[in-house]
């Protein structure tokens, strides 16, 4: 297909195996983060790692000044915004891009709407077949479910203890690999009459802490390995710690390779591993990971 619409355009098309690299930057990261008890975003690493760094290098290796992708988000070379598109927006998942590669990247979908992208395209004849194809929301790497991916590398069906804040154990559960964060099903609470949810997760002893919904709420937490596209160090802002959420107002504070993120409303079962991004408004601000 790219050959087709290289063709169409009238412009030369480079083919440049990266499989190696994604595996280390992105699959293992995956899996060893899920191994370790935390919950990964593969999309903001490869993101980094991949599609704004290697291909980027692979840039000026064929001499392009430019990088241009279809993702849905705007960029004027200093800061990403987000995508005309609310429903498609993806900026949450370029807030780990290094700010040194924003004057090069290009995003000419980020004023359009899905529709009119897919309705534009299906009037020549080269992009019929994009304008047809099923929408792609989940991890490319996971046909079906993470834990599928999980097994093909190790035993994730050891069964453990399901234990409360304090420690005591009050069930099973059939392997901490299969939970994250905030779930509320797979394991036994004995006794229990309110439902239980998933509070952390201990790798080193494969036990899962439960707890009831309002235990999941939390009004700070800290990030690490920071990325932001201009100096700051104390700042208000709005933070988004999944993709699809309402970003929360809330004043962040650095300290050394870390920074305090103090909410004004509180949220619900915040994942460590996950990422947490800064908005100002349309802008992204830059993003960290929750720890």
């Amino acid at each position: 297909k790219a050959q087709r619409v290289a063709d169409y355009l009238g412009i030369k098309v480079h083919f440049h195996d990266l499989s190696n690299a994604f595996k280390e930057e992105v699959y293992d990261y995956f899996v060893e983060s899920y191994k370790a008890g935390l919950t990964p975003n593969p999309c903001v690493m490869c993101n980094r790692t991949i599609k704004f760094g290697k291909m980027v290098e692979f840039a000026d290796e064929v001499g392009a000044q430019y990088v241009a992708t279809g993702h849905y988000i705007k960029c004027d070379g200093e800061f990403i915004y987000a995508a005309e598109d609310a429903n498609k927006d993806q900026s949450y998942f370029l807030c780990e891009v290094k700010k040194e590669v924003l004057p090069r990247l290009i995003f000419p979908l980020g004023t359009w709407v899905k529709p009119d992208v897919k309705a534009y395209a299906a009037n020549i004849e080269v992009l019929q077949d994009f304008a047809t194809q099923a929408e792609s929301s989940e991890i490319c790497f996971v046909e079906n479910t993470y834990d599928e991916v999980l097994a093909k590398h190790m035993d994730i069906n050891v069964p453990g203890e399901t234990v409360d804040t304090e420690g005591n154990v009050v069930g099973t559960h059939k392997g901490y690999m299969h939970y994250t964060i905030g779930k509320r099903r797979g394991f036994t609470v004995d006794g229990a009459h309110d439902p239980h949810f998933v509070l952390d997760i201990k790798p080193d002893s494969n036990q899962i802490v439960v707890g009831t919904k309002e235990k999941l709420e939390e009004n700070a937490f800290e990030v690490k390995k920071i990325n932001l596209f201009k100096a700051l160090s104390e700042f208000d802002c709005h933070v988004k710690v999944r993709y699809r959420t309402t970003a929360v107002p809330c004043h962040v504070k650095i300290e050394g390779e870390r920074a305090k993120v103090t909410l004004q409303e509180p949220v619900f079962g915040l994942a460590h591993g996950q990422i947490a991004a800064f908005y100002e408004g349309d802008k992204l601000l830059g993003g960290g990971v929750i720890c």
